[in-house]
């Protein structure tokens, strides 16, 4: 009997309570999965997808077949778990259930006999915990498929924009749908972005590996980039009416620990570190109503204990140099030990900012932190440094800096003016309504003082 067409991708973690909704499934009369089996799936969806994807691309060199296969391993799951129980090893049977969902596709296609031949010996030996004959006659690294993925997914020959949406995709697992709701734009930008992204991987023989030593630390910077810039589109969203998208950071420190146990590098480290320190706070950075509240605003009885106390075991646990990624880590972990804004050893986050190499954004924070270190007057000098750069023109940030400032220097009349720039300029709803109340403040405080 032929083998049902695969459908679509859909992740099975967006279950509403014990229900776990797939497109063959939904609907009245759909089952409830009991708890433990509704978890099981959920834990091998966050364990195995990326792995049995990774996987099926070397094996196929299809990635659509890849992520269509492993949909279709957890939709059989969803469909037969509850019925049969939940295997001894949930990821060996949604491995072998999507590899032979991708034979049968590749059997209505025609394929020749031949390749699927070679496929099914090497599936064979994989099950038999055989090593790859391909990858010992080549004398290739023995590396985990999941780098190979993550590696190809972050080349600096796609567009970055493409890497992002492309490692949410095809290791993070979320579905297209889910990628465009998260950084503002439609579905079907979102599809044709992922799409010319697995095209350009085609058209220019982008390799599926890891790079080798000489160009693994340059590459690595690049993988990085992309998951502390999903990370960053997650704690501070660049546009929209909320401040925060929390599924980005989330998934971000996922993708990182990911990343980290199969590749240990310090800066890995370091990255992950810091985006826990990050997250730690994100329970009081905005207040009820989704408006910011500053750091020294925020109750700090109400940051996550937990993942300060991870974050500070991996950095006195690190070793080797200290890259950008680790001295931020630092800069955070210092304001993670200061029991009220008055206890910050801003002499210490200042001599951490000077480790850092100076873009404008780090030169921005180092003028705020030397402004609160050596006094206002300081801070603003140095920002008046950094009026004239293109980097930073039409940006919120310095404008707002610049208020701060002036408003602890007590010069509420310019405080107003930066203020009122930086409305202008903000790009968020949380943000705007943060400096509209900044504003309400200081005009409150100009009549009484009148």
């Amino acid at each position: 009997m032929a083998a049902r067409p695969l459908r679509g991708p859909r992740r099975p973690g967006r279950a509403r309570g014990a229900r776990l909704e797939t497109p063959d499934r939904a609907g009245p009369g759909s089952p409830a999965l009991s708890t433990d089996v509704d978890a099981a799936v959920r834990d091998a969806y966050q364990g195995e997808w990326s792995r049995i994807v990774a996987s099926l691309i070397r094996a196929t060199g299809d990635w659509d077949l890849a992520e269509d296969a492993a949909a279709g391993a957890f939709e059989r799951a969803v469909a037969t778990w509850p019925r049969d129980g939940v295997p001894t090893k949930p990821g060996a049977w949604l491995t072998t259930t999507a590899r032979h969902l991708a034979l049968d596709r590749l059997r209505r296609r025609g394929v020749e006999a031949a390749k699927l031949k070679d496929w099914t010996i090497m599936d064979d030996a994989r099950g038999r915990g055989e090593d790859d004959p391909a990858e010992l006659a080549t004398g290739d690294p023995e590396w985990d498929d999941r780098l190979r993925l993550i590696f190809t997914c972050a080349h600096p020959a796609l567009p970055l924009e493409a890497r992002v949406a492309l490692t949410l995709r095809a290791v993070g697992g979320l579905t297209t749908a889910e990628i465009a709701r998260a950084f503002l734009v439609g579905e079907a930008t979102m599809a044709q972005r992922i799409v010319r992204a697995k095209a350009k991987i085609t058209r220019a023989g982008i390799p599926y590996r890891v790079p080798g030593p000489d160009l693994l630390a340059e590459r690595l910077d690049g993988v990085l980039a992309v998951l502390y810039l999903i990370h960053n589109e997650g704690y501070l969203a660049s546009s929209g009416e909320d401040l925060q998208r929390p599924d980005l950071t989330v998934e971000a420190i996922r993708l990182t620990r990911l990343l980290a146990g199969l590749l240990p590098d310090p800066e890995v480290i370091g990255l992950l570190a810091l985006l826990l320190l990050q997250h730690s706070r994100t329970a009081t950075r905005v207040d009820a109503a989704g408006d910011l509240v500053p750091l020294e605003e925020q109750d700090r009885t109400r940051w996550d204990g937990g993942e300060i106390r991870e974050a500070i075991g991996l950095l006195a646990a690190a070793t080797g140099e200290r890259g950008p990624y680790r001295v931020q880590a630092e800069i955070q972990a210092v304001h993670a030990a200061a029991a009220t804004p008055a206890d910050t050893r801003w002499p210490t986050i200042l001599a951490l900012y000077d480790e850092l190499p100076p873009t404008p954004v780090v030169s921005l924070n180092r003028a705020v932190a030397l402004g609160m270190a050596e006094g206002p007057d300081a801070g603003l000098a140095a920002l008046r440094d950094l009026e004239t750069d293109p980097a930073l023109a039409g940006h919120h940030l310095l404008p707002a800096a610049r208020a701060d400032l002036s408003r602890r220097a007590g010069r509420m009349e310019a405080a107003a003016g930066y203020y009122r720039a930086a409305l202008r300029l903000a790009p968020t709803g949380a943000e705007q309504r943060y400096l509209r109340r900044r504003l309400a403040e200081l005009d409150g405080a100009q009549r009484t003082s009148v």
